[in-house]
Parts: structure tokens; C-alpha cells; sequence
């Protein structure tokens, strides 16, 4: 018998990513490596290499660029139906990697994009979500613009509608927040309809008011599953860095009963760190929609996030059974024959 694959929706913009060859500065190269990604993209895609029908809604520039963004997901094996064109800009990004004691830095050219220029009336969520199993949003989409802000509740309220699990990492950045509203005027609304909420305790105080940035992680999920009762499961990872090169990397969950904690896993030779958030939430939503308990839903997380710093790219581009591997202590990295 032939089982059907799960289908997940995620939701946000695609950005072109410039970047220097390998660890060089800007001030030494004269080329640039092009790469495209988003935080939503990045989870479609890697939700798509383990093995899961995902379906990524954007906006891209009615141009060759714009076109060459969406064979970028069609490659990866996302569903593309639903991406807008219009307007003529690309929303961009510059990431210089750091190495060991030097950081990473990013400059973010997205203002005015073809993204932030959607419109609720532009999308059907009805007919998108038609069918799909689990939706994603982070908090990057709504501080984008006010239009695309409405449409990702929209796209909750939706999902409510027809009984889809709704997933959130409400990690933002205030920097972005430029159209006058501010986060906390927004996302609260969001996370209302929403059962899977990634956040930390930090987030959870600045953009909800509840308890203080020391509170614990437990007492202020607690807090936040009573101030909106969707909320089933919220979860977060622990990142020590000890230099740019080398993290370590533990996955938390308090799913309403109890707090659970994965194995922590030390990431000693880091190829690039960014998308490593976008897929700890592809484990973790991988997971959890085929029904794995939360204990292994936490171990695939933490898993997927450590395989992403080891992975060139926005995304992350791992196999569920490597994985797998991870999770039951297989990392030597030796070849396979």
C-alpha cells in the first residue's frame, strides 16, 4: 500500500544571497558566489531532501532573476505553483563568513522588494493550503511589510480553519520593522493561531511582555502556552559559541507535560552557520508530522540544525537518513560504500 506523503506550506520571502568565495573578506575579492534563500524557503527545502512534499509561496521580480530564484526551489524539489511575479526587484543579501575568531556579518538589501510589495487579495490561502498537512511562518515575513504581515495571518486563519497544523519561529529582527508597526504589535496576533511556537526566552519577553529575559525557559513557555492556549509545543535550541568555527548545539521542548532536552552536539569545524535555525524547525516539523514522539522530534531538530553547519548554502540538503544516522550516534563521517 502506498502511503501519501505529508505536504507542508511554508511562507516568506526569497532573497539572493552574495557572498565571497570561500572565508574571504569583501575587501579581497573580486567575485561573488550567488546563492538564494529565506528562512521559510529554507525549511521547504529541507523538508523536500527528507522526503516530504513541500510547497513554498513568495513574490519574486517578474524577471530573469525572479525566474532564475524559482528553478533555484523547483531544483531542490519544491512546489513552485504558488509563487507570485510582479515589480522588478530581487530582495538581497551580502554574508562575509567569518572563521574562528573572526564573526560572520551580513548587510540586507530588501527594501521595496517584489516580496514586500504583496497584497492580501493576491493569494487564495483556501486553494493553497487545500490538501497540506502542517504550515509555516517565521518572524521575518511579517516585519517585511504590512502587506505581507496580513497575508501570513491570513494564511493562519486559514489553516485554522481547515484543522493544519500551524508552526512559528518567532525569531524577528527589529531592524526590519520600518513599515509602523512594531513586533509586538503584530506577531502576538500570529502566534494566537498558531500550535508549534520556536522561541526563546528572550523573544518571549520582548515581544509579549511575560516574565524577564532571565527567566527560565521552562516557566516561560509555560507562561506563553497559558497567554495563548494553541499552543501545544514550544521549543528552542541552546548555541554555545566558542569562536566562529566551533558551536555546540542542544534542542529544548516544553510540550505542556514536561521539559525535554536532546543531546548536545559539538560542531567543531563549521562550513556555514546560516539556515542552521531554519533547519532545526525542518526537524523538528518533519517530526512531529509523521508522528514521532517528542523526545525523537527533538533529537531530529537538534540533528538536522548540526548537519546544516556542515552544509554550503542557505539550506540545509541532508537526507532523512542521514539524519537518522546522526540521531543514533553515528558522526564519524566515514565514507560510504
Amino acid at each position: 500500500m502506498k502511503f501519501k506523503t505529508k505536504r507542508i506550506v511554508t511562507f516568506g520571502e526569497v532573497m539572493m544571497r552574495l557572498s565571497p568565495p570561500g572565508y574571504a573578506k569583501f575587501s579581497q575579492t573580486t567575485s561573488l558566489d550567488i546563492d538564494y534563500g529565506g528562512g521559510e524557503a529554507n525549511v521547504a527545502i529541507a523538508l523536500a531532501y527528507m522526503g516530504i512534499e513541500a510547497c513554498h509561496v513568495t513574490r519574486l521580480p517578474n524577471n530573469l532573476i525572479g525566474r532564475s530564484a524559482t528553478q533555484y526551489l523547483r531544483h531542490h524539489w519544491v512546489d513552485t505553483n504558488h509563487v507570485l511575479y510582479g515589480d522588478t526587484k530581487m530582495g538581497f543579501y551580502f554574508l562575509e563568513k567569518g572563521a574562528v575568531h573572526r564573526s560572520s556579518e551580513v548587510v540586507y538589501e530588501r527594501h521595496d522588494s517584489a516580496f514586500s510589495k504583496i497584497k492580501l487579495e493576491m493569494l487564495c490561502w483556501e486553494e493553497i493550503l487545500e490538501g497540506a498537512d502542517w504550515f509555516h511562518w517565521t518572524g521575518i515575513t511579517p516585519a517585511v511589510s504590512q502587506g505581507a504581515a496580513e497575508s501570513c495571518l491570513k494564511a493562519i486563519q486559514v489553516a485554522n480553519s481547515l484543522g493544519i497544523t500551524v508552526s512559528g519561529d518567532i525569531h524577528s529582527r527589529k531592524s526590519l520593522w520600518k513599515y509602523g508597526l512594531s513586533q509586538q504589535e503584530v506577531i502576538p496576533d500570529l502566534v494566537a493561531g498558531s500550535n508549534v511556537v520556536i522561541a526563546s526566552t528572550y523573544d518571549i519577553h520582548d515581544i509579549f511582555e511575560i516574565g524577564n529575559p532571565d527567566m527560565d525557559f521552562e516557566a516561560s513557555a509555560k507562561a506563553l502556552q497559558e497567554k495563548f492556549p494553541l499552543v501545544h509545543k514550544v521549543a528552542d535550541k541552546d548555541r554555545e559559541v566558542l569562536s566562529a568555527s566551533h558551536n555546540r548545539i542542544k534542542g529544548k521542548m516544553w510540550n505542556g507535560k514536561e521539559l525535554l532536552n536532546s543531546p548536545s552536539y559539538d560542531v567543531t569545524h563549521i562550513v556555514d552557520r546560516v539556515g542552521t535555525g531554519d533547519a532545526y524547525s525542518a526537524g523538528l516539523i518533519y517530526s512531529l508530522v509523521n508522528q514521532k514522539t517528542d523526545e525523537v522530534a527533538l533529537k531530529y531538530a537538534a540533528a538536522t540544525c548540526a548537519l546544516k553547519h556542515t552544509v554550503e548554502g542557505d539550506a540545509n540538503m541532508v537526507s532523512e537518513e542521514d539524519v537518522a544516522e546522526l540521531v543514533k550516534g553515528i558522526g564519524s563521517g566515514k565514507i560510504k560504500r
